[in-house]
């Protein structure tokens, strides 16, 4: 038993006493050094957390990992085994020799199974990035800014990713992690594409087909115009947003809001506080119940309701409550639950989340969150009383999405007096109301507005 427990403790020392030497060098050495490199690594991390991101968002050293802890798995259990070899446990009593079988069995299953289990979540995490984060064009930031284009949709068949239910653009800054939210009303009309577009050229007086959430669908039933992309509607969508801001989009992500809530699940839950009952299940004798207000941890359920209810409000306040959901998310959301909860997560975004980030730019994206954490997030909404959504004015829109970004970034000043929003008024659960506007859709601080 001796030797098994020393071969728990320090692999390869129960050969080097009474058994193959050469062998329990090897051991030992491969012991020290796996033992160095990890030390090394936390160690480094902790001061220098890029470190991390990379390790963990690079599928090679994923996979190279994944192998070894296998491979390490396999050689500690064969020393087990040698050690009760070793033993010599055919001369020990009966009674003894069951006890060293029973404590033989126990050590390699315990050992072997925890570097097992570790290669298993390694692999989990190696498949989730291959499976999410698949796109192959890396682009720089604009202006000091990384712009990553936010589109939630609802799933259904022939509709998930057709026709987008809300469209943000998340404008970050590529050093601090300052975010600026920039958010467009699906039933914006008459806008114009980015000039030099196929969109421009099919549309040159602006878009009056449809709404803003139906250009992916007229690029849908006209995907001969773009002959090499991949997603016609994502990207005639990112030419409208990017001719109503004025701002290059590097990257987009595709939210499927169905799956959103087995994210918030797999996360515990989110606090968020409620202003006013929210219903529950759709419009009129649809609705099953209400979330009662206070400030309250949410399912994810409710979370989504609480995101996407309509009854008894309007397209604006439900675009300030959604806005609440994501400063709640990037606030609440701590490594440590990422951690405790990496499988689930892992599972729930890769049915919930469509993206074009490249594999490679995963590491820059985890340090900006990190960095954005705890900061404030700034909100620009295009929506009325600012904005007639039937006739934008595009120059006013590209001064206030300037003036934004740059109260973010703290080359402009702040408002002398800031916005009245009716007050304590509450609509449709948020601060404000349709004919002033509401607090959480422009606000240098989203976390007060909520």
């Amino acid at each position: 038993m001796a030797l098994m427990l020393m071969t728990l403790v320090l692999p390869g020392s129960a050969q080097l006493v009474a058994g193959n030497r050469k062998v329990g060098r090897t051991a030992i050495r491969i012991w020290f050094v796996s033992a160095i490199t990890i030390v090394l690594t936390l160690a480094v991390g902790l001061l220098w957390h890029e470190l991390l991101f990379y390790l963990v968002s690079n599928t090679v050293l994923l996979g190279l990992l994944r192998f070894a802890l296998m491979l390490v798995a396999i050689g500690w259990a064969g020393l087990f085994m040698d050690a009760w070899r070793i033993g010599q446990p055919l001369s020990l009593a009966i009674q003894h020799r069951r006890a060293a079988v029973g404590l033989n069995g126990v050590l390699c299953l315990s050992v072997a199974g925890s570097l097992l289990f570790g290669a298993h979540l390694v692999g989990v995490q190696r498949d989730f990035m291959l499976t999410m984060f698949g796109g192959n064009h890396v682009t720089d930031a604009h202006d000091g800014r990384f712009n990553v284009l936010l589109l939630g949709g609802d799933s259904g068949a022939g509709r998930w990713g057709l026709r987008p239910d809300s469209m943000t653009v998340a404008s970050i800054d590529a050093k601090t992690g300052r975010t600026v939210l920039i958010a467009l009303p699906r039933n914006m009309e008459n806008f114009p594409f980015r000039k030099g577009t196929v969109m421009d050229e099919q549309f040159p007086d602006g878009f009056d087909a449809d709404y803003l959430n139906g250009v992916s669908t007229w690029a849908g039933d006209n995907t001969e115009l773009f002959p090499k992309s991949e997603n016609p509607g994502v990207d005639a969508t990112i030419m409208a947003i990017e001719g109503i801001t004025g701002l290059r989009i590097n990257y987009w992500a595709m939210v499927n809001l169905e799956g959103f809530k087995d994210l918030v699940d797999a996360v515990g839950g989110v606090t968020l506080n409620v202003r006013s009952p929210i219903p529950v299940g759709g419009l009129g004798s649809d609705v099953t119940g209400y979330i009662q207000p206070g400030v309250r941890k949410l399912n994810g359920h409710d979370t989504l309701w609480f995101a996407r209810a309509r009854d008894g409000s309007d397209d604006y306040s439900r675009m300030a409550r959604q806005k609440c959901v994501m400063n709640a998310m990037l606030n609440q959301i701590s490594p440590q639950v990422a951690v405790r909860n990496f499988e689930q997560i892992a599972k729930a975004s890769s049915a919930m989340i469509s993206t074009d980030i490249p594999a490679s730019e995963v590491d820059t994206f985890m340090q900006l969150a990190l960095k954005a954490k705890g900061q404030k997030v700034s909100t620009l909404s295009l929506v009325p009383p600012m904005i007639v959504t039937s006739q934008p004015d595009i120059g006013l829109i590209h001064r206030k999405v300037k003036e934004a970004i740059a109260r973010a970034d703290g080359t402009a000043p702040a408002p002398t007096k800031a916005r009245s929003h009716s007050g304590d008024v509450v609509t449709g659960g948020s601060v404000g109301s349709l004919h002033d506007g509401y607090a959480a859709n422009q606000s240098d601080d989203l976390g007060a507005a909520c």
